[in-house]
């Protein structure tokens, strides 16, 4: 799968570098999401654990053609959202 990232005009730089978060850990997650759903518009986001450990929620567009995404942003998952996240998740497991 192409990944392809939103560059922040300022830096240059991929703008999830601003949240702390690497590409490895956008593409662990793409490729195996604990969830998956509708964001607004056209745009979806992915929830789940990367292999550091970390929860991240990823806000992408999918290509019309071809298999690749266009990673917006993502960022750690923290407080009520993780909480609400582990909790669908150990809801799923039954």
């Amino acid at each position: 799968m192409e990944v392809r990232y939103y560059l922040d005009p300022e830096t240059g730089q991929p703008h999830i570098y601003d949240h702390g978060v690497t590409e490895a850990e956008v593409e662990w997650i793409l490729a195996r999401p604990g969830e998956d759903g509708p964001s607004s518009n056209e745009a979806r986001q992915a929830t789940g654990q990367a292999e550091s450990g970390r929860y991240l929620r990823i806000i992408y567009v999918p290509d019309h053609e071809g298999d690749g995404v266009f990673v917006v942003t993502a960022y750690p998952l923290t407080g009520k959202p993780l909480k609400a996240y582990r909790r669908r998740q150990r809801r799923r497991k039954r």
